[in-house]
């Protein structure tokens, strides 16, 4: 299949995005009439997330070609199938008879206040075996596989994701793995390309007796033994902790001022995919992954951002090594 070109005519990676937990999130806002008295009534927004649509979205904004792989059933499915295909995603939807999960989240007061949460039941023997050879193909004719995690983790068990990070790493393709708990311990002993975790993931994992620095790059090293080529650390606003072979170094940008602090790791997860698929070196990968995450939190929007804003913020961002 011939490359698709951007309008500067550079090829455009292919991304695989495996999204185990699509939600539908129903967003309560106050209603705005542009004036600057208070706000009467509410405005309601829906929106497909979970972490792999998120990641997706992202990708598609740096100018990625995304397929997302992932179960849709019952009709919170019906309804992300119809949302995601006007967000210039392929979808390869494996069949869900349980139906998918979602949120109504209600942000009138300022915070976003969870009113309901309907989570997705566990996906069976036969969905499951659909949804790993739905991926493994796709995976194999894409630059790059992203493998996210399940909300909530008993979705799919974790040795789903040693075994796709496994195969698909035995061809050679790169492999981004954004996950937490057993998932990420399954995967990081298959050789990922960047297992990425946030510094809360890895200390309720046991991998790390608390997060100050020191133990974080410990707890990096030690799953960089075990197989992990790169290993990403985000660490809420101070900088990132990128280990890669043997070498630690800091990912050091200028700080900005969030206006909602979910989605930086994901859109972080999407910048570095990207810069893979397009070939590049795992620092310079990091540091389009640093700048879309630290632009994404300056949004209202999770996964979203302007590609042009993101790559010039890139060459703000320092990675710098650790003695």
């Amino acid at each position: 299949m011939e490359p698709q070109l951007d309008s500067a005519g550079r090829p455009r990676p292919r991304l695989c995005v495996l999204a185990p937990t699509p939600l539908l999130m129903v967003e309560v806002e106050p209603s705005q009439d542009g004036s600057d008295a208070p706000p009467v009534g509410a405005d309601i927004h829906l929106h497909p997330g979970g972490q792999g649509l998120w990641v997706a979205r992202m990708a598609v904004s740096l100018g990625a070609q995304v397929t997302v792989c992932g179960p849709f059933g019952g009709e919170v499915g019906g309804v992300l199938a119809t949302m995601m295909a006007a967000e210039s995603l392929t979808v390869r939807a494996v069949t869900y008879g349980a139906g998918n999960g979602a949120y109504v989240h209600d942000r009138r007061g300022g915070d976003r206040e969870t009113v309901a949460h309907m989570a997705p039941p566990s996906l069976s023997r036969h969905e499951l075996d659909d949804l790993y050879g739905t991926v493994l193909v796709e995976a194999l004719e894409s630059d790059v596989l992203v493998v996210t995690g399940a909300e909530p983790e008993r979705v799919v068990p974790a040795s789903f994701f040693s075994r796709i990070v496994r195969d698909v790493r035995s061809v050679g393709k790169p492999v981004v793995a954004d996950l937490s708990g057993a998932a990420a311990r399954a995967a990081a002993r298959e050789r990922p390309t960047v297992l990425k975790m946030s510094h809360e993931e890895v200390c309720a994992a046991g991998l790390a007796a608390d997060d100050s620095l020191g133990a974080l790059r410990q707890a990096a090293e030690a799953l960089g033994a075990d197989g992990v080529e790169a290993m990403v650390l985000s660490r809420a606003g101070a900088p990132a902790l990128l280990v890669e072979g043997g070498v630690s170094r800091l990912v050091v940008g200028p700080v900005v001022t969030p206006l909602d602090h979910r989605g930086a790791g994901d859109s972080m997860t999407a910048g570095i995919a990207v810069g893979l698929g397009r070939g590049m070196a795992v620092q310079d990968a990091v540091r389009l992954g640093a700048a879309a995450g630290a632009l994404n939190v300056t949004r209202r929007g999770l996964g979203t951002g302007r590609r042009e804003q993101i790559e010039r913020f890139a060459g703000r961002i320092e990675v710098q090594e650790i003695d």
